[in-house]
């Protein structure tokens, strides 16, 4: 229900914010009982594309012809011959059909690969609960959890951060690499640029290079997202 023309969503030079009540669904080509909401790509700058997949029962979709992770959200979705629950993901080098038999919803990135002379990485699965949590700059209350290998092979980069309620991060980041961040538990306030947000589960945020950030958990429970950076690469290659 609409309140006005307010929401907490903002477009802005170097960054957006949008939140679940402006989300707009449209199948994407091969969808079959299915819809996407697309956060993010090429069109606004980004050098990757960003968009959460919601499946009715007998779901089915096909990644594009780029690389792809996908972490699943709600349900269940088969990828291959393996079956993926929440807190479960895929890295997938070339075009895979993605089905559900019940209603699921996955988060799916996009990007070309930039080459240096080695071919993809191959597809594999994973499991978020058996990834080693690392303190964030010997922070135990910030965990980090790293979901693809950090070789080179790979020129982006999927973590979950999670903070305990007040945990922030420790300085006001502005860097070359772009993100897409998914907000999955939890609240807190995000700094983007000159801007400061009230942010929940269920928001996405984009940051373009160089876009002064910094959060800060709210609330009396843990806050937690899904955050893609394309890294290991040159500039110049990009």
């Amino acid at each position: 229900m609409q309140n006005l023309g307010y929401t907490r969503s903002s477009h802005q030079r170097d960054h957006f914010l949008l939140t679940p009540d402006t989300f707009v669904r449209a199948p994407l080509p091969g969808m079959i009982h299915a819809t996407a909401i697309v956060h993010v790509g090429p069109i606004t700058g980004a050098r990757f594309t960003q968009y959460t997949v919601e499946m009715d029962a007998r779901g089915r979709f096909a990644t594009g012809p780029l690389q792809t992770f996908l972490w699943v959200l709600e349900g269940t979705v088969q990828v291959r011959e393996t079956r993926l629950t929440p807190g479960q993901y895929a890295y997938l080098p070339e075009a895979e059909a993605i089905t559900s038999d019940q209603p699921a919803r996955v988060a799916v990135i996009e990007k070309p690969y930039v080459s240096v002379g080695e071919p993809l990485p191959t597809a594999f699965c994973g499991d978020e609960r058996q990834v080693e949590a690392k303190p964030l700059m010997d922070d135990e209350a910030l965990e980090v959890r790293t979901l693809l290998p950090a070789d080179t092979t790979f020129d982006f980069a999927v973590n979950t951060m999670t903070f305990q309620p007040g945990a922030s991060l420790p300085l006001v980041e502005i860097h070359i690499m772009e993100h897409g961040l998914l907000m999955l538990e939890g609240e807190g306030i995000y700094r983007l640029n000159d801007h400061w947000y009230p942010v929940k589960a269920g928001d996405f945020i984009y940051m373009a290079p160089y876009c002064p950030q910094w959060f800060c958990a709210l609330g009396k429970k843990s806050a937690k997202y899904l955050i893609y950076k394309d890294w290991n690469r040159h500039p110049i290659s990009s």
